[in-house]
């Protein structure tokens, strides 16, 4: 079974350049409202978005093995040698743990890496950025890429005031194995979920695996979210991620995107060992050329590359219908300022720089694979002609152009992960459960963990 279509391989998208620099002189004050006694209040604070000529040292409390910091530290020091850095690192679960009380300190860290806010805003611990988001002019970023790190009066994600930024912004998408994809006569992505569904019709005929993927430990539900996100309102669903009061997962457009991956389950378009796979497993049969197409992030790009060269290509999630906005799970690298910090001025003009500086963007690709975020028409890092990585670029660029970043539904709670999401999927795509009863128990797994 050939399949042809009028466009070729791969799709590129060009971008435009950036705003001029804005400076200006508002109040800021380092505790949020509503924080408690727990944070050390903060001298009201003239923002300014003029670097000083003082010599200043700013830290930054990092995870272990996230060495991005340390050349964006190096590469802002060599442009403005007043600004030096003391960069501090410990585990991941470590620094998660011990947040709230490095921000609490006397001497808390200028930036702070953040995964989860927790109760620091309620605790008045972290910064509010709004001020800064008006005088820098961070309206041209795209919104669904910085809805995640925003906090409202309820302490609910997902709207209110700016509390993190990201170094550094993940996009999800489809790898397509380009030698298995010629041999079917596939010489471009699909432009539809249609014609997604007739590429795995086509590779199953053809006995080859359609898609690569595993549920040993839940990352098939990269599959299951990226159906989700084609018929769900995205605003709603990002309610129900960031938990907002009355937010419902038991959507028409959740079960009809939980249906359609039963659909292909039962077709055969999965390994039969799905269960049994784990994430590491499925990026190496992906790229040991086991299936046609994979689900996965662009931190994987890099690596993909490297094992499969030029015969692999990457792209977005089809819509629904031909020309349909793309809606794609992302999430930010994200790091927060302390409340407390003498130098919020300065830290947050290397916020800034990150996003807008083209040596500081090229970092961010280069070190991360990520996209560099913010304003969608800035010029993008360079990166190798036809590579993963300029896929990548492209798709976060059109991504941010149609408003269509989510966040990744097992951010929703602590403990929906495991205690739900995968055993669940895994009942979902072995046929024991239908999309609606997958969708329905998921949300009764959530309620009743919002409601202890």
């Amino acid at each position: 079974m050939a399949i042809s279509r009028p466009s070729g391989r791969r799709i590129r998208s060009g971008i435009g350049l950036t705003a001029a620099a804005l400076t200006a002189a508002v109040a800021i004050t380092g505790c949020a409202p509503g924080g408690s006694t727990t944070a050390k209040p903060a001298a009201t604070t003239d923002v300014s978005t003029e670097l000083t000529t003082d010599e200043v040292t700013l830290t930054i409390a990092d995870e272990t093995g996230f060495p991005v910091t340390d050349e964006l530290a190096a590469e802002f020091t060599k442009q403005h040698p007043n600004i030096t850095f003391n960069v501090t690192r410990d585990t991941f679960a470590n620094l998660t743990a011990n947040a709230p009380k490095l921000l609490a300190s006397d001497t808390p860290p200028d930036l702070i890496r953040l995964p989860t806010i927790g109760d620091t805003v309620r605790d008045g611990l972290l910064a509010n950025l709004d001020p800064y988001f008006d005088a820098y002019g961070w309206d041209t970023w795209s919104e669904s890429q910085l809805a995640a790190l925003r906090v409202n009066d309820e302490g609910v994600r997902g709207s209110g005031s700016l509390y993190q930024l990201g170094l550094g912004y993940s996009i999800t998408g489809i790898y397509m194995n380009l030698d298995l994809a010629a041999q079917l006569g596939i010489d471009a992505p699909p432009a539809t979920l249609a014609e997604l569904e007739e590429d795995f019709a086509a590779a199953k005929d053809a006995g080859i695996l359609p898609i690569m993927a595993g549920d040993k430990d839940g990352v098939v539900n990269f599959v299951v979210q990226a159906a989700m996100n084609q018929y769900a309102d995205k605003d709603e669903f990002s309610d129900w991620i960031y938990n907002v009061p009355g937010a419902t997962y038991d959507t028409p457009g959740n079960v009809k995107g939980a249906e359609l991956v039963k659909k292909w389950a039962d077709a055969g378009y999965f390994p039969s060992d799905l269960n049994a796979i784990d994430y590491a497993s499925f990026v190496s049969r992906f790229q040991a050329g086991e299936a046609l197409f994979t689900f996965n992030g662009n931190w994987a790009a890099a690596d993909t590359q490297a094992k499969m060269g030029d015969g692999v290509d990457f792209f977005l999630v089809p819509p629904a219908e031909e020309g349909g906005k793309h809606v794609a799970m992302g999430a930010a690298n994200s790091f927060s300022v302390a409340a407390g910090s003498k130098h919020l001025n300065e830290i947050v003009y290397f916020l800034n720089w990150i996003h807008t500086d083209p040596a500081a963007r090229q970092i961010i690709v280069d070190v991360t694979g990520a996209s560099p975020g913010g304003d969608p028409a800035q010029e993008m890092p360079t990166v190798e002609e036809g590579s993963l990585i300029e896929d990548a670029l492209a798709m976060a660029a059109q991504v941010g152009a149609d408003d269509g970043q989510i966040d990744f539904m097992a951010n929703s709670t602590a403990g929906i992960y495991a205690g739900s999401i995968i055993p669940e999927s895994q009942l979902l795509l072995t046929g024991k459960i239908s999309g609606q009863e997958f969708v329905t128990r998921v949300q009764a797994f959530y309620e009743q963990e919002l409601a202890g």
